[in-house]
């Protein structure tokens, strides 16, 4: 991966069989910080996947087990050390706790940590 790749889900998805629209809190986490740190949304790739799985755009890099959202595709020759939460998959790096990702994120690209 060039640069470091954002996965969130699309708001307003429904359950097979139910009316009620959701939203991933998660998700809506990293997007609050992606509207605060505006510098970091443009620096890095963000895709948004439907609710239902599989999730192919994410299956394809990261196997079936992780493709829950979000998630964060760590760029080819990322700084790693002292970072928390990162896991492997074949030759990918990753990121899938919204804290930990916006700690990484603050933290290669210049803005506030979580408090």
């Amino acid at each position: 991966m060039e640069k470091d790749t954002l996965f969130l889900l699309k708001p307003d998805f429904q359950d097979p069989g139910n009316d009620t629209r959701y939203f991933c809190p998660a998700c809506a986490y990293i997007e609050g910080f992606l509207v605060f740190y505006p510098q970091v949304r443009h620096a890095i790739q963000v895709s948004y996947v439907d609710y239902p799985r599989p999730r192919p755009a994410i299956v394809a890099l990261l196997g079936e087990a992780h493709q829950g959202c979000p998630v964060l595709i760590l760029a080819d020759g990322s700084t790693t050390a002292g970072v928390e939460g990162v896991r492997e998959h074949g030759r990918y790096r990753f990121i899938n706790d919204e804290v930990a990702i916006s700690r990484y994120l603050a933290a290669r690209y210049g803005a506030g940590l979580p408090h």
